[in-house]
C-alpha cells in the first residue's frame, strides 16, 4: 500500500466519452464531421444504450405560391386589396372594406360631442368617450358607451381560412 491512496479504493476508470455522450468505440467518420467544419451534416443522435443512429433531417414546408384571392366589397363593389383590414358582414357573410363598415355604422349612429366611433376589436365597433386628461392633448382613459357587433363570432368566414392557409404553413 502506498502512502498516497490512504487505503481507499478508487472506482475503476471509465472510457472517455465524446461530446454526444457515447463511447469513442461507437463513433464513426460520419459523426465526426462536426470536427471538420461540415455544418451541413446531420448530427448523430444516440439511443439509450449509446449506439448512434441517424436523426431525420427537418425539411421546411413549401410556401403557397398561389396568389391571394381578391374579393369584392358588397357595399361599394370595389376589389379589396388589403385583406388583413377587411371585415365580414354579419347579415350576408360577404367581405366588406373596413372603411365601408365604418361608414355604415357612422350612418346609423348619431354621436354626441366628445364621442368617437372606434373599432374595438373582435369584429366590433363602439361609441367611445375619452376623458380629458389635459396633458398635451393625450387621451388616456375612456368609456365604451355602446357596442355594435359587426362580425358574427360563431361563424368564421371562408376567405379568412384561405388567408390563414396561405401564411400559416407550419
Amino acid at each position: 500500500m502506498s502512502g498516497r491512496d490512504n487505503g481507499r479504493r478508487h472506482p475503476p476508470r471509465r472510457e472517455k466519452q465524446d461530446w454526444r455522450g457515447q463511447n469513442n468505440q461507437y463513433s464513426n467518420a460520419k459523426s465526426d464531421s462536426w470536427k471538420k467544419g461540415n455544418r451541413n451534416s446531420t448530427p448523430v443522435k444516440c439511443d439509450k444504450n449509446g449506439i448512434p443512429y441517424e436523426r431525420p433531417r427537418w425539411n421546411a414546408p413549401k410556401l403557397n405560391s398561389d396568389p391571394l384571392p381578391v374579393p369584392v366589397c358588397i357595399r361599394c363593389g370595389k376589389p379589396i386589396t388589403d385583406l388583413h383590414t377587411a371585415l365580414t358582414d354579419s347579415k350576408s357573410g360577404g367581405t366588406v372594406h373596413f372603411d365601408c363598415a365604418m361608414a355604415e355604422v357612422s350612418k346609423r349612429e348619431i354621436l354626441e360631442e366628445g364621442d368617437v366611433l372606434s373599432y374595438i376589436g373582435g369584429g366590433r365597433f363602439g361609441v367611445v368617450r375619452f376623458a380629458d386628461s389635459g396633458e398635451r392633448g393625450k387621451k388616456r382613459s375612456f368609456t365604451i358607451k355602446k357596442i355594435f357587433e359587426w362580425e358574427n363570432k360563431e361563424e368564421r368566414a371562408a376567405w379568412r381560412d384561405v388567408i390563414a392557409d396561405h401564411y400559416s404553413i407550419t
